[in-house]
């Protein structure tokens, strides 16, 4: 559970976020750290849709490490 996250695209502790948080799981695989995942994550169907549907309001993967190192919005 990621609190310093949630509510970010309308998601609730990180969950459309995913591909910042350590960890996660991905086809029933847990994924390591945001630097050995974020390649797949690029084009993995949910990341793509998020962005999609956020549009101009997508915060951007720098934005959100920032936001879950200082552990809060």
């Amino acid at each position: 559970m990621e609190e310093s996250l949630d509510a970010v695209h309308d998601g609730v502790n990180a969950g459309r976020t995913c591909w910042i948080v350590a960890g996660t799981l991905c086809k029933g695989e847990v994924q390591g750290t945001f630097a050995q995942k974020f390649s797949n994550c690029k084009e993995c169907d949910f990341y793509i849709s998020v962005r999609e549907e956020e549009g101009t309001s997508f915060e951007l993967s720098a934005v959100l490490l920032a936001r879950l190192i200082k552990g809060g919005k």
